[in-house]
């Protein structure tokens, strides 16, 4: 098999458009069949439920029922909103049970990737371990069923079953892995121990290899009693009996109380003007506010006045960015266990903006709640429809497929969202009974004119919030098309301090950024995170993805 090239996408498409409806999202399997229940009278919340669902089977390696699914929308008749559908940490899952559980496990050094985050001596002192990021205790409860059902109830037109239909038709007729995937599916070898891990989702324990057709029928099965029974199978009945034993097996607190308990929520976004632009992002416990902040420092000291392809430009953005970092790191936790300061404000941003000068400051650190969550993948879709319906739908197990844990038959691997808390009981993200862990996921939203939304997203860790900000002050600041926007060339700051730049940006730009005293590293693409972005427009649809998966912008 030839090795994929996963660095060779320097995207040359224009934005596409479409009179009816059209789907943005990481894989066109899954773009179509969003596309198909757009075009069976499904609306834009129907069509994110069902290319959702349909990521869950043809892109296994960053989504799942076992994870978490978040929205931001506008609908039809002017309404701005938000849905989280985020489970808490199981009510048993103290920081004295994990500790106690990690100091009891044969080899818990199995949960800590590289033994990052495992620093238990001779005498067994847990006082500086880190969360786990693989195993029971990184298990939260997964939002994503009912957080599928309430979008289609609460918002679409169709059935939850008929969204699910195409899902269900992939995992058990089987589809072609696409090469980006083929090879995010080989950490799975190494990843699923058990035997049913292993048959659910390998075959004869191996990744499948690109081009190669693959079934799911045990995740497929699941699908299909959700769409027949409800949401309630997955969090009350057998499929959530097999989900808590498979947690506590492998000596986890999670329990089908605790699954049974969870309800997704529907919520007022936070939000900021750029430039004139409105901007909106889900409030705490996500990554938000940091793009918010970040715009806010960005349009005070004037970084969008600068040339595009100048190093003042990456200077200033980078520089306002890396102190929402700083502040988001140490303050966004779950709202109801902390409080959080007004980080959106006009008023922080001013005082924090007196930090920013010519150079590079080397006195504010990024800040880092959990170190794995900075390349973590995910799925992002975009849909806006012919009535006005615009949303940005994210969905995602955390990094790649999860925990390491499948849950007996039924196909669903579950997330690590839980590796976000901290053991530390100082640290504002530490690990409580019910308490939902600090997230990355933000999908966003943006007014451009009074019938003017797009809502849109980039992908990964911690490159979602500064990719945020770079494709809004690529159309706002510098007029570019929505296609172009995502294309252009993105930098980000890393967790060790270092300002990294696309492989593919122009030399002398990152030796500038050295002469401003920046640690600067040229990274390859694939680093810089895969993005979406679809747009209603005085009713002209329109939409764009940047292919660092398999994307695809299509509509009918």
């Amino acid at each position: 098999m030839t090795k994929p090239d996963l660095d060779r996408f320097t995207s040359r498409r224009s934005t596409a458009y479409a009179p009816n409806g059209i789907v943005a999202t990481s894989q066109p399997l899954a773009a179509q069949a969003g596309v198909s229940v757009l075009r069976e009278g499904g609306n834009a919340f129907d069509a994110a439920v069902a290319t959702a669902a349909a990521l869950n089977v043809v892109e296994p390696t960053s989504t799942g029922l076992g994870g978490d699914v978040f929205a931001l929308y506008r609908t039809a008749d002017g309404e701005v909103g938000a849905m989280r559908s985020c489970g808490g940490a199981p009510a048993e899952a103290t920081i004295e049970n994990v500790r106690s559980s990690i100091e009891n496990h044969d080899d818990p050094s199995a949960w800590y990737p590289d033994n990052r985050g495992y620093t238990v001596d001779d005498d067994d002192d847990t006082d500086d371990l880190g969360m786990p990021f693989l195993g029971p205790h990184a298990v939260t409860v997964p939002g994503t069923a009912r957080g599928w059902e309430a979008t289609v109830e609460q918002l679409g037109n169709l059935s939850l079953g008929d969204t699910l239909q195409p899902a269900i038709d992939y995992a058990m007729g089987g589809y072609p892995v696409s090469e980006v995937i083929a090879s995010h599916w080989t950490g799975a070898e190494t990843l699923f121990t058990s035997d049913h891990a292993r048959d659910a989702f390998l075959m004869d324990g191996d990744a499948p290899s690109v081009g190669e057709s693959m079934t799911l029928p045990r995740l497929g099965e699941s699908l299909r009693r959700i769409a027949e029974e409800g949401a309630d199978v997955l969090y009350e009945g057998d499929i959530a009996e097999q989900i808590a034993d498979e947690v506590q097996s492998q000596g986890g607190f999670l329990t089908v109380d605790d699954l049974a308990e969870f309800e997704p929520e529907f919520i007022d976004p936070v939000s900021t003007t750029y430039r004139g632009a409105e901007i909106f992002e889900l409030p705490p416990n996500n990554q938000g506010l940091i793009a918010l902040e970040a715009l806010n420092i960005a349009e005070e000291i004037d970084a969008g006045d600068h040339p595009l392809d100048s190093s003042e430009r990456v200077h200033y953005f980078a520089e306002a960015m890396k102190l929402a970092f700083h502040d988001g790191h140490r303050y966004i936790t779950d709202p109801e266990y902390e409080e959080i300061p007004p980080l959106a404000s006009d008023s922080w941003a001013k005082k924090r903006a007196e930090h920013i000068g010519t150079e590079a400051n080397h006195d504010v650190s990024f800040g880092v709640p959990d170190a794995h969550a900075e390349d973590a993948d995910t799925v992002l879709l975009c849909v806006a429809d012919d009535e006005g319906n615009v949303v940005s739908y994210i969905n995602s197990r955390f990094a790649g497929f999860g925990s390491g844990l499948v849950a007996g038959d039924t196909g669903i691997a579950l997330q690590n969202r839980g590796a976000s808390f901290s053991l530390d009981p100082d640290h504002p993200n530490h690990l409580k009974p019910g308490k939902r862990p600090f997230h990355t996921l933000v999908p966003a939203l943006a007014r451009f004119g009074d019938d003017d939304w797009a809502a849109f997203g980039v992908m990964g860790g911690y490159m979602q919030p500064q990719g945020h900000a770079q494709v809004i002050s690529n159309i706002v600041d510098y007029d570019m098309p929505l296609q172009a926007a995502l294309d252009y060339p993105r930098w980000r700051y890393r967790e060790e301090g270092t300002l990294a730049v696309e492989g593919r940006t122009d030399g002398n730009l990152a030796s500038k950024l050295v002469r401003k005293g920046h640690d600067v590293r040229v990274l390859p693409p694939s680093l810089f995170g895969g993005a979406q972005i679809v747009r209603n427009e005085n009713g002209v649809l329109s939409g764009a993805t940047e292919p660092r998966k398999d994307g695809t912008a299509t509509g009918y």
